[in-house]
Protein backbone atom coordinates (compact mmCIF):
# COMPACT_ATOMS: atom_id res chain seq x y z
CA UNK A 1 0.00 0.00 0.00
CA UNK A 2 1.46 3.55 -0.80
CA UNK A 3 -0.19 6.11 0.79
CA UNK A 4 -0.35 9.36 -0.58
CA UNK A 5 -0.79 12.93 0.05
CA UNK A 6 -1.52 16.14 -2.15
CA UNK A 7 -1.13 19.28 -1.66
CA UNK A 8 -1.59 22.90 -3.61
CA UNK A 9 -4.90 23.23 -4.50
CA UNK A 10 -6.17 26.88 -4.32
CA UNK A 11 -8.49 29.16 -5.77
CA UNK A 12 -6.96 31.16 -9.23
CA UNK A 13 -8.33 33.21 -11.99
CA UNK A 14 -8.87 31.98 -15.50
CA UNK A 15 -4.95 31.63 -17.73
CA UNK A 16 -3.60 31.50 -14.14
CA UNK A 17 -1.39 28.52 -13.04
CA UNK A 18 -0.99 26.83 -9.85
CA UNK A 19 1.17 23.42 -8.87
CA UNK A 20 -0.13 20.51 -7.03
CA UNK A 21 2.12 18.01 -4.93
CA UNK A 22 1.92 14.53 -4.73
CA UNK A 23 4.28 13.29 -1.68
CA UNK A 24 4.43 9.25 -1.85
CA UNK A 25 4.98 6.80 1.10
CA UNK A 26 7.23 4.55 -1.31
CA UNK A 27 11.02 4.53 -1.32
CA UNK A 28 11.15 4.15 -5.14
CA UNK A 29 8.55 4.80 -7.99
CA UNK A 30 9.99 1.51 -10.11
CA UNK A 31 7.36 -0.63 -10.01
CA UNK A 32 4.63 2.02 -9.58
CA UNK A 33 2.30 4.35 -11.70
CA UNK A 34 1.16 7.57 -10.32
CA UNK A 35 -1.62 9.27 -12.15
CA UNK A 36 -3.47 12.58 -11.43
CA UNK A 37 -7.99 11.98 -11.60
CA UNK A 38 -10.07 15.01 -11.11
CA UNK A 39 -13.71 15.39 -10.03
CA UNK A 40 -16.24 18.02 -10.70
CA UNK A 41 -19.10 17.86 -8.74
CA UNK A 42 -21.59 15.33 -10.52
CA UNK A 43 -19.55 14.23 -12.74
CA UNK A 44 -16.89 10.70 -12.71
CA UNK A 45 -13.74 11.05 -11.66
CA UNK A 46 -11.41 11.47 -14.64
CA UNK A 47 -7.89 10.50 -15.66
CA UNK A 48 -5.63 14.40 -16.18
CA UNK A 49 -1.90 12.94 -16.50
CA UNK A 50 0.00 9.89 -15.29
CA UNK A 51 3.74 9.41 -14.61
CA UNK A 52 5.94 6.24 -15.23
CA UNK A 53 3.52 4.68 -16.87
CA UNK A 54 4.57 2.09 -19.43
CA UNK A 55 6.32 3.02 -22.59
CA UNK A 56 5.33 7.20 -22.21
CA UNK A 57 6.42 7.78 -19.11
CA UNK A 58 3.73 11.35 -18.92
CA UNK A 59 0.83 10.50 -20.46
CA UNK A 60 -2.04 12.92 -20.19
CA UNK A 61 -5.82 13.44 -21.37
CA UNK A 62 -6.50 15.43 -24.26
CA UNK A 63 -8.05 18.19 -22.99
CA UNK A 64 -5.01 19.34 -20.73
CA UNK A 65 -2.11 17.96 -23.10
CA UNK A 66 -0.01 21.36 -23.83
CA UNK A 67 -0.95 22.86 -20.32
CA UNK A 68 -0.32 20.66 -17.32
CA UNK A 69 2.84 18.88 -17.00
CA UNK A 70 3.25 16.24 -14.39
CA UNK A 71 6.73 15.68 -13.10
CA UNK A 72 8.51 13.88 -10.16
CA UNK A 73 11.23 14.49 -7.55
CA UNK A 74 12.36 11.16 -6.89
CA UNK A 75 14.93 11.88 -4.01
CA UNK A 76 11.67 13.15 -2.35
CA UNK A 77 9.48 10.73 -3.38
CA UNK A 78 6.64 13.43 -5.07
CA UNK A 79 5.44 13.85 -8.01
CA UNK A 80 4.08 17.43 -9.32
CA UNK A 81 1.19 18.71 -11.64
CA UNK A 82 2.05 21.91 -13.06
CA UNK A 83 -1.62 23.50 -14.38
CA UNK A 84 -1.21 26.46 -16.62
CA UNK A 85 -3.47 28.23 -18.70
CA UNK A 86 -6.59 27.05 -16.30
CA UNK A 87 -9.50 27.70 -17.61
CA UNK A 88 -13.35 27.28 -15.33
CA UNK A 89 -13.74 23.92 -16.57
CA UNK A 90 -10.26 22.86 -14.70
CA UNK A 91 -12.60 23.66 -11.63
CA UNK A 92 -12.55 19.99 -9.53
CA UNK A 93 -10.88 18.21 -6.76
CA UNK A 94 -7.67 16.37 -7.68
CA UNK A 95 -6.94 13.13 -6.62
CA UNK A 96 -3.33 11.64 -7.26
CA UNK A 97 -3.46 7.62 -7.12
CA UNK A 98 -1.11 4.89 -6.99
CA UNK A 99 -1.26 1.52 -8.85
CA UNK A 100 1.07 -1.58 -9.80
CA UNK A 101 2.95 -0.97 -12.90
CA UNK A 102 2.21 -4.55 -14.30
CA UNK A 103 -1.54 -4.16 -13.61
CA UNK A 104 -1.96 -1.00 -15.70
CA UNK A 105 -2.44 -1.52 -19.81
CA UNK A 106 -0.58 0.97 -21.38
CA UNK A 107 -2.02 4.42 -21.38
CA UNK A 108 -3.61 5.13 -24.80
CA UNK A 109 -6.00 2.13 -23.48
CA UNK A 110 -5.73 3.19 -19.62
CA UNK A 111 -7.00 6.64 -20.53
CA UNK A 112 -9.95 5.40 -23.03
CA UNK A 113 -11.29 2.64 -20.45
CA UNK A 114 -14.45 3.50 -18.45
CA UNK A 115 -13.98 3.83 -15.00
CA UNK A 116 -10.03 4.31 -14.97
CA UNK A 117 -10.13 5.13 -11.47
CA UNK A 118 -10.92 1.81 -10.51
CA UNK A 119 -7.51 0.39 -11.67
CA UNK A 120 -5.96 2.58 -9.03
CA UNK A 121 -5.56 0.97 -5.71
CA UNK A 122 -4.15 4.01 -3.80
CA UNK A 123 -5.45 7.23 -2.90
CA UNK A 124 -4.90 10.60 -1.55
CA UNK A 125 -7.66 12.92 0.41
CA UNK A 126 -7.93 15.19 -2.67
CA UNK A 127 -6.93 18.71 -2.87
CA UNK A 128 -9.55 21.35 -4.56
CA UNK A 129 -9.02 23.44 -7.63
CA UNK A 130 -11.06 26.03 -8.43
CA UNK A 131 -10.80 28.52 -11.25
CA UNK A 132 -12.85 31.57 -11.82
CA UNK A 133 -13.97 33.09 -15.20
Amino acid sequence: EVQLVESGGGLVQAGGSLRLACAASTPTFDHVTIAWFRQAPGKEREGVACIFCGEYNTYYKDSVRGRFTVSSDNAKATVYLQMNSLKPEDTAVYYCAAAEKISLPTPRLLFKTSHMARKFDDWGQGTLVTVSS
